[in-house]
């Protein structure tokens, strides 16, 4: 688990909202919050609801604890009176959501926090913090996973994002449908399958390619990844061949016309005798990269850069809003950003098949459901006590059942429409 302590991880008007509501005594006002997108980033179809595991881990762990308190008061951050409140801190409240692999489109109430003012508003910037770095990953990630076709991809993007950053989106992509990730501390806290062998690096250190090649073998056996791309591809394959033979189970190509290129490898591979080696490819590739080569010999895809930005979307675009404040609902009004009020309850409608057809969103308590609706919302914690969660590889096998279950077009890389439709059932 993370060492991270989540309270200070936080806005200051969190915190100033907390002094101001416990002085006007209105901090106890029960309420609730939804968290939702008003719309998903250009291009995109659908949300991938991820991060919900880490959040609920660390809002069980969100605790004040002295010297963050003696740090908010001498810095004017908080009165005497929100101080002693913040030391006793604990949520008692309850987080419904959206199961973890669940996609989401603008409108879903993807997180539903409800109790009193205060322990509610002092979470907002920790869940839309993991929120929308997570959904955002997952999303990119899962496009990609749909561009491979089957192939499987590694998530390598641990140098191209802060440290803890990474350790996040190596989970998300795996909850996605990555197979491996490079990011060890991710294998250790998530049980993720890891994979990594050498870099150029390691071909340079050697006084030629040969060598660095047959220094690896030997420490890891044929069944490793020769990286052919250090001087000259073919090359580079022809002494991997020489070094490991034919029993040799990958090479990794990083530059180059990747299309071009891995045609050329596995034709070179194949008058070598390595006809079971697999070609891996790597190097900036998006879903989009992806996709160009479905129809080269490729066998598995690297991905870094792209994955830990979320390919160009690195926020999910998720809000908190208060619903509402002791039973009646409040609206935004705002231009562009109005809400709507209450609680609300989510029901996927599916065709006899099986095919999503609308997402319903119904105020709490109204009678919606048809045969083959879906209820979307869980509970996570109920009066404080976190409930126990599926695992990361139940919440990635949800995810894969929830993209077959959405029409083809909604799997297409180019903009469009939302895969499925949302209806928002006002309350009467």
């Amino acid at each position: 688990m993370s060492t991270l302590r989540p309270a200070l991880l936080t806005d200051q008007y969190e915190l100033t909202m907390v002094s101001a509501a416990l002085s006007d005594g209105t901090a106890d006002r029960r309420c609730v919050f939804e968290v939702f997108s008003r719309r998903l980033p250009a291009g995109r179809r659908y949300g991938v609801v991820a991060g919900t595991g880490r959040l609920i881990e660390m809002i069980r762990d969100f605790r004040f604890d002295p010297a963050e308190i003696d740090y908010l008061r001498r810095t004017g951050v908080v009165d005497e009176r929100a101080a002693q409140w913040l030391a006793d801190y604990r949520f008692t409240g309850d987080v419904d959501g959206y199961a973890e692999g669940e996609l989401f489109f603008p409108g879903s109430p993807i997180l539903t926090v409800s109790g009193t003012f205060a322990e509610c508003v002092v979470l907002e910037t920790l869940v839309l913090s993991v929120l929308n770095h997570d959904c955002a990953i997952a999303a990119a990630a899962a496009r990609m996973v749909t561009a491979a076709r089957g192939r499987a991809l590694i998530e390598m993007g641990s140098r191209r994002a802060h440290e803890e950053a990474a350790v996040a989106a190596a989970r998300s992509a795996y909850l996605a449908g990555f197979r491996f990730t490079s990011n060890l501390a991710a294998g250790e806290r998530y049980g993720i399958p890891t994979a990594g062998t050498a870099a150029h690096a390691f071909t340079l250190l050697h006084d030629d390619e040969r060598a660095a090649f047959a220094s690896q073998v030997a420490t890891l056996g044929k069944d490793t990844t020769l990286l052919v791309d250090t001087y000259d591809i073919a090359q580079g394959i022809r002494n991997a061949i020489a070094v490991a033979g034919p029993e040799l189970r990958a090479v990794r190509i990083d530059s180059g016309d990747l299309a071009v290129i891995a045609q050329q490898s596995r034709e070179l591979l194949d008058s070598l005798g390595a006809t079971e080696t697999k070609i891996i490819v790597s190097g900036d590739l998006d879903e989009y990269a992806i996709a160009a080569l479905a129809a080269e010999p490729v066998d598995m895809y690297g991905a870094g850069t792209a994955v830990v930005t979320g390919s160009g979307a690195p926020t999910a675009g998720l809000v908190y809003k208060l619903v509402e404040v002791e039973g009646r609902p409040v609206v935004k009004r705002s231009e562009h950003k109005a809400t709507i009020g209450g609680r609300k309850v989510a029901v996927r409608r599916h065709k006899p098949t099986g095919t999503a057809t609308e997402e319903v969103v119904v105020p709490q308590g109204v009678p919606d459901r048809q045969p083959n609706d879906r209820l979307l919302q869980h509970s996570y914690v109920v009066s404080g006590e976190p409930v126990p969660l599926p695992t990361l590889d139940e919440s990635r096998e949800h995810l894969r059942q929830c993209l077959i279950s959405i029409p083809w077009e909604g799997l297409k890389l180019s903009g469009g429409d939302p895969a499925v439709p949302l209806t928002v059932v006002p309350a009467t």
